[in-house]
């Protein structure tokens, strides 16, 4: 090949690459997208302030990010704003708020490059709506609302977010009649409230009023004034008190009560808010509350011929928190006498058990004192392995010795007087007259702690859980119980301040039941019969006037 032809071929070859390599860097790369908006696509509830943006797949030309290729419209209206394009996100801030309840459209068209120079493939259109005007959703109370709480704070929610510096005393008011409440105002995102000052009025009328001057985060305010009505309850009241002011001649056994107009908060009732004082001194007691009654049980017997003072503060609080309008106060005097009089045993006192149709036992009991059966015959005590003596029996199981009415005389004369006296005893103990305390706990006593005096109550008492006696040596206890006495299993009745079991007298009109491993204390008085559950002891008596029933009890006499 001559070198002129050589010369052509070399040349050509180099125009093909020169054309190959122009073809290369004219090529400007892949279009750019837009990859999120903000308002979202067909969001709804934009804010009025908002600002537009959007973000691309990759860098863009700022030169091609301006106002002609970024708009927003309001249907064929243009809005004014700024554009500005920083990284990869495109911004359209508007001149001014935009409307509400609106929809907008906002376009990026073609024009808008990437830095290599490539376009968007089409327009990016999308809408959004701004946010409605603020509205009021709820108010509490309610409208027209009764019977609300003296101390009630005042709130409503809006449907949006408010400007807080709008929701002002000067906007958000309550007024009673024409008069003014003075409150402190609070608004945080959609809630705002009206704390008053001080207690509202008793079965008043009141307004609360939020003016058109309360505004959203946008600067718009409410439609209209809102303005709505409640009535606050009546105050609780003391219905009566017992004693009666300035009573004499009170029992020194005596629980001091007082009953309400409605039912009250019983949390609210505590040694605090119910107080028994004697000149400057505070008198230990207990404080209890149920139904409408409120009851301060003196924990020792109060002193004779003493004047007393009981206090009850307004800290008490009904169920609306609504509290009595002033302390409740007043006084009494203590009577000379020295209490209660002990029941007279007469002979049944010299037996730990006394019965009359049986005594039957499920071994092994431990007995301390004598066990007495009439008019049944000795075959009717059980289960002690009884053996004969001249007038008695004994038994490994009773520390003392075991009577009944088929014995040799003078037993069967003997047990038949005792009979008649634990029937005497049952009577004197029913018929006291005028008790210190009437239907305790309606019944229910577990927890309580007793002071001494006379109980009655016209149905069965129960004992869920351990009660404490408490009171001097010399102190006594009546329970008049119409019903059944029921003590659960493992309760005890603990004795303190020297009380002692002797003189407390448990009346009952219907069975007694002594819970598995319970513990009692004092003389049981029952009409029907008495039944030990597995483990049970007392410290007492037990006189029956039909059957007493054991079962591995330990029973000891006073």
């Amino acid at each position: 090949m001559s070198t002129s032809k050589q010369f052509k071929l070399l040349a050509l070859a180099v125009m093909i690459v020169t054309a190959s390599c122009k073809n290369q860097s004219n090529d400007p790369g892949p279009a750019p997208t837009v990859s999120s908006t903000s308002p979202a696509a067909s969001g709804v509830g934009a804010a009025r302030n908002t600002i537009v943006t959007a973000s691309f797949s990759t860098a863009m030309s700022p030169a091609s990010i301006t106002t002609s290729t970024f708009s927003l419209m309001n249907g064929t209206a243009a809005i004014v704003g700024v554009v500005t394009y920083t990284g990869t996100t495109a911004t359209f801030t508007p001149s001014s708020m935009l409307d509400a309840n609106t929809v907008y459209t906002a376009t990026i068209t073609t024009g808008a490059k990437a830095s290599s120079g490539s376009a968007l493939t089409a327009n990016k259109v999308w809408t959004f709506t701004t946010v409605g005007l603020p509205g009021i959703s709820s108010v509490d109370p309610l409208d027209n609302a009764t019977g609300v709480a003296q101390n009630k704070v005042v709130a409503l929610t809006f449907s949006i977010a408010m400007d807080p510096t709008t929701i002002t005393s000067s906007t958000f008011t309550l007024k009673q009649g024409t008069t003014s409440v003075s409150g402190v105002v609070v608004s945080s995102g959609t809630t705002a409230t009206f704390t008053p000052t001080v207690a509202l009025a008793a079965n008043t009328l009141y307004t609360a009023t939020v003016t058109t001057g309360a505004k959203d985060l946008a600067g718009d305010a409410i439609a209209a004034n809102r303005v709505w009505s409640f009535t606050t309850t009546t105050l609780p009241l003391v219905s009566s008190t017992d004693p009666l002011n300035n009573a004499t001649v009170v029992s020194r056994y005596k629980v001091i009560a007082l009953t309400f107009s409605e039912a009250m908060n019983a949390s609210t009732f505590t040694s605090t808010t119910f107080t028994l004082t004697q000149g400057g001194n505070a008198v230990l007691g207990v404080v209890a509350y149920s139904g409408v009654t409120a009851t301060f049980a003196p924990a020792n017997s109060l002193a004779a011929n003493t004047v007393y003072t009981a206090t009850v503060t307004t800290g008490v609080k009904d169920l609306n928190g609504n509290s009595i309008a002033a302390n409740n106060v007043w006084s009494f005097t203590t009577g000379s006498a020295a209490g209660l009089a002990a029941v007279n045993l007469g002979t049944s006192g010299n037996y730990v058990i006394l019965a009359k149709t049986a005594i039957n036992n499920n071994p092994t009991s431990a007995i301390t004192g004598d066990l007495g059966l009439s008019p049944a015959a000795e075959s009717f005590i059980t289960g002690f392995g009884l053996t004969d003596a001249t007038g008695y029996a004994t038994s490994p199981q009773v520390t003392g010795k075991v009577y009944a009415a088929d014995q040799t005389s003078p037993t069967p004369i003997n047990l038949t007087t005792a009979v008649s006296d634990m029937q005497t005893a049952y009577t004197d103990a029913a018929g006291r007259p005028s008790p210190d305390f009437s239907e305790l706990g309606t019944g229910n006593i577990g927890g309580l702690t007793l002071a001494p005096g006379l109980y009655k109550w016209s149905n069965t008492v129960t004992l869920p859980s351990s009660v404490t006696i408490s009171g001097s040596s010399t102190d006594v206890w009546i329970f008049q119980i119409s019903g059944d006495l029921t003590s659960s299993s493992a309760v005890n009745v603990t004795l303190t301040g020297g009380a002692q079991a002797k003189n407390i007298f448990w009346q009952v009109a219907g069975t007694v039941t002594m819970g598995t491993t319970s513990h009692f204390e004092g003389v049981i008085l029952s009409q029907t019969g008495i039944t030990f559950k597995t483990g049970a002891s007392m410290n007492g008596r037990a006189l029956a006037q039909s059957a007493v029933i054991l079962d591995g009890n330990a029973i000891t006499n006073p």
